[in-house]
Formats: structure tokens, C-alpha cells, sequence
């Protein structure tokens, strides 16, 4: 039972080293708001498309690797520019669009973990009879005529962000040391549970043990 206080202070100690290791491995960026929402109708161009996070977009060197916003309508058309740019929290493009109809967002960005992350935000178009209109194209446009980026992977439906397949090496770091928390974990539980204190010895009377 002396040894009940001391196993379970080791098992305190490592459960919280895992929690405190893995916490910070899912700490990818969530999509808090856009421009169109999911699912809104558009009656009117807005000054530009918009993707804001709850966190600061890793946008490495400034180039915008990594990152794509691409229009589409429902014959798989293309409208953006091929443009994005990245402020802080958000990424943007320029607002083009066709004829009315369904349109659908596909995003891809990176977040401040390194996690890229992709998703749809479907909406709807019925302009006013000025409305400008955009003719779309095949395949993606690049950016002021140079190539076109790699089309966007989707993750789950509205503004929901999916995790990337890929797994970055900060992970597997974090899973690795998840693992070394563990082991020491139960090896000083072990430790403590089979030690032999010199006090739970038995007893001998002053005249020898005696016999039955």
C-alpha cells in the first residue's frame, strides 16, 4: 500500500507529458469566416474573395507556396486570376465570376504548424443585369502568366479545413516523444512497485524465530 501514493504520482506525471507533448501536434488553422460564406447567393461582386483563420498563415519567403483559392463553376470553369495574397491571419484573390449559377471555392493554405490544409466553400451567383462577367478558362490560370499551381486538394464540404495526408516531421518528433514520455512513465512505475523497503522486512523475536 506505501508504494500506492508513489505509482500513481508516476502515472500522474506521465499522462500529463503526453497531454503537454501532443496538444500542440493539432494546433492546424480553422477557418473562422470567408468571403462568400458557404452556401450564401451572391447577388453582387464583393471587393474581393477572402479566407480568414484564427491564426497567422505561414506564407515562407513571402512567395505563396503552398497556397491556392480557385473559382469554379459547375461545368469546372475557372475564374480566379491565379493571384493569391497573404496578410497575417488571411489570403485573398480578386472577385471574378461568369454566368449565374453554382460556383465552388477550393482552397488550399498554409497553416502557422506547417499543416497545409484545403477545403470547399460552395455558394451561388445571381447578379443584376450590370453585373460584369468573367469568361473562365479550362485549367488553372498562374499568376500574371506564369504556370498554373497545382489543383487544390478538397478537404470536407462549407468552410470546414481537412487535414493534409502528409504527415511533416514536427509530428513524427512529437509522436517520438510521446512514446519516450510513456516508457519512462512505466518504468518508473515498475521501479516503484517492485521495490522492497528495508522496513516491510519481517520482524525476528529476540530469541530467533520460533517454530510452529
Amino acid at each position: 500500500m506505501r508504494s500506492g501514493p508513489a505509482a500513481l504520482l508516476a502515472f500522474t506525471l506521465g499522462v500529463a507529458g503526453v497531454l503537454a507533448i501532443s496538444g500542440p501536434a493539432s494546433a492546424h488553422n480553422q477557418i473562422v469566416s470567408s468571403t462568400p460564406a458557404p452556401h450564401q447567393t451572391l447577388t453582387e461582386l464583393p471587393a474581393r474573395f477572402e479566407i480568414d483563420t484564427n491564426e497567422k498563415l505561414l506564407d515562407i519567403g513571402g512567395a505563396g507556396r503552398g497556397f491556392a483559392f480557385e473559382i469554379q463553376d459547375a461545368a469546372g470553369r475557372y475564374y480566379e486570376t491565379g493571384c493569391v495574397s497573404i496578410v497575417d491571419d488571411s489570403m485573398f484573390t480578386t472577385a471574378r465570376l461568369g454566368a449565374a449559377g453554382a460556383y465552388t471555392i477550393v482552397y488550399q493554405l498554409v497553416s502557422a504548424d506547417g499543416h497545409s490544409v484545403s477545403g470547399r466553400i460552395p455558394f451561388d451567383w445571381d447578379p443584376s443585369g450590370d453585373a460584369t462577367v468573367t469568361r473562365g478558362v479550362a485549367s488553372p490560370p498562374g499568376c500574371h502568366g506564369a504556370a498554373g499551381p497545382a489543383t487544390a486538394r478538397p478537404g470536407n464540404g462549407g468552410s470546414e479545413a481537412g487535414r493534409d495526408s502528409a504527415v511533416p516531421l514536427a509530428d513524427i518528433l512529437w509522436i517520438g516523444g510521446i512514446l519516450v514520455t510513456v516508457a519512462v512513465a512505466v518504468i518508473i512505475t515498475l521501479v516503484v512497485l517492485t521495490r522492497r523497503r528495508p522496513d516491510d522486512e519481517p520482524e525476528e523475536t529476540d530469541g530467533g524465530p520460533t517454530s510452529s
